[in-house]
């Protein structure tokens, strides 16, 4: 039995004598949570919103980016940004789990590298990462999703967009921006990159998008040609969707980089300067920390502490622009999760979705287990999603056992310790398991960023593989 008291050592201590009891955990494979380091804070300072120093590193071109409290100075309520982060979150994945039915059903058919630093976009109201690249010589913070192709940005004049912490891209005052024409190759591969036609009226002759994201979000414009940047690497003729009519929960972002796997997505456009591979690597910390995202295979430039780990992405002709793997089982604390549909289905890899969701058989056997392993601690409320909380609140640190996703091929991907429970409320009263269930058999399982924090994941479509590996996040 586990001393309600905050006295950590004797918690520890009883922890391990716990699972050592139970004959399922050993000291390996539990870690070390450190509440109040990982709590969110509140920020008083206002630095520069943008940093001015790059670098080179062997032959990647690396930028750096501050995280966007920089911008803002004093954050608000935590507890309502927290807990409206997780609501967004549901429905981004509907919106998802929705454009998923609507593609299937519609189609019953050495290089360069450049770095980007990548943070949390916690103080833009999304619930993804974010980079900051140049477009037509301007500065632009975008959100980075790898369920998503086309990359698009709000522009003038906007008739109908919502609020964003960067100026308003004017393509009228760029010499290099030019529209693209319904007659171009690129209009007819909006039906692939965006589950939608090119749309060309009558009075003028360039092609417009439409991107709806199913859950009442879009984003209506035209196609054009800019030149975009990423530090010293310039890619000309740049095409992207110019948004006039844009809604939804793109926050303070200027838009969206499609790093999906159709003609249009970025990584597509980009594959003769880097080879058609790309990574990040998220940070653990949402505030005051800096990942990467790195464009090319010169994987000198990682900082993994131990050999990336590959398995093969599941090809789909219906979903091809997704990045799916093979999830073949689940430990925790060195205990194998048992169940019949590991290793028959799909996982998708997504950097936009937060909170992992998983099949019901396969998310009740881990909460079981989870709970087996971390028990006498004072339960709290199910709140939204989340339905394995617990009042942590009178501890510094917990003894959390060790959750590892395993795949197709051996891969496997260790969730970091900062990734395993999500803060409800930030004096952690209210701290839940972050992982959830999926609400009907025919949804997509997917792997959420908040798994992915400190991993090194990379992408390689030419050899059609995802692999992993443990890095501490820093762009230093």
């Amino acid at each position: 039995m586990v001393d309600p008291t905050p006295t950590f050592p004797f918690v520890l201590f009883s922890l391990l004598l716990l699972g050592l009891g139970n004959g399922v955990v050993c000291l390996e494979e539990k870690r070390v949570l450190s509440l109040h380091k990982i709590q969110p804070k509140l920020q008083r300072t206002v630095t520069g919103c943008f940093s001015q120093k790059s670098r080179r590193e062997m032959d990647a071109t690396i930028l750096e980016m501050k995280h966007r409290d920089d911008c803002s100075g004093l954050t608000g309520d935590w507890n309502e940004k927290l807990q409206k982060r997780l609501t967004m979150d549901d429905q981004r994945v509907k919106s998802l789990q929705s454009r998923i039915r609507r593609t299937v059903s519609s189609n019953t058919q050495d290089d360069s590298s450049a770095q980007i630093p990548v943070t949390s976009g916690i103080e833009l109201e999304t619930l993804n990462y974010i980079v900051t690249v140049e477009l037509g010589a301007r500065k632009m913070t975008v959100i980075v999703d790898t369920g998503s192709d086309l990359t698009w940005i709000q522009c003038q004049p906007c008739y109908s967009c919502y609020d964003q912490h960067d100026p308003v891209f004017k393509p009228s005052t760029s010499p290099s921006y030019q529209p693209i024409f319904c007659n171009a190759s690129a209009c007819q591969s909006l039906q692939s990159a965006t589950g939608n036609s090119g749309v060309c009226g009558s009075s003028s002759p360039t092609c417009n998008y439409v991107v709806n994201y199913g859950d009442g979000s879009y984003t209506h414009g035209e196609l054009g040609h800019e030149n975009l940047s990423f530090g010293t690497v310039l890619v000309k003729d740049f095409i992207f969707g110019c948004g006039r009519n844009n809604k939804g929960l793109f926050g303070g972002a200027s838009g969206l980089m499609g790093l999906g796997r159709s003609d249009l997505s970025l990584i597509s456009q980009t594959s003769g300067i880097f080879g058609g591979v790309f990574s990040y690597c998220l940070p653990s910390s949402q505030r005051k920390g800096s990942g990467s995202l790195i464009l090319g295979r010169d994987s000198s430039v990682y900082r993994n502490s131990s050999p990336v780990s590959y398995t093969q992405m599941i090809e789909n002709p219906q979903l091809y622009n997704f990045y799916f793997i093979n999830l073949t089982g689940i430990s925790i604390g060195g205990a194998a999760l048992q169940d019949q549909s590991f290793g028959q289905g799909r996982i998708l890899v997504d950097s936009g979705t937060v909170i992992t969701r998983l099949p019901r058989t396969i998310y009740k056997s881990l909460k079981t287990q989870f709970l087996k392993q971390f028990s006498g601690f004072p339960p709290a409320p199910a709140f939204s999603i989340l339905d394995t909380c617990f009042n942590l609140s009178t501890y510094e640190e917990v003894d959390i056992p060790t959750i590892k996703l395993h795949f197709e091929g051996n891969a496997e991907l260790t969730v970091d310790v900062t990734g395993v429970f999500y803060f409800v409320k930030s004096d952690a009263s209210q701290v839940c398991l972050a992982f959830a269930s999926l609400e009907y058999v025919e949804e997509v399982a997917i792997i959420g960023n908040y798994q992915q924090k400190d991993i090194r994941v990379i992408y390689d479509t030419k050899k059609k593989k995802v692999g992993f590996a443990p890095e501490s996040c820093s762009f230093k």
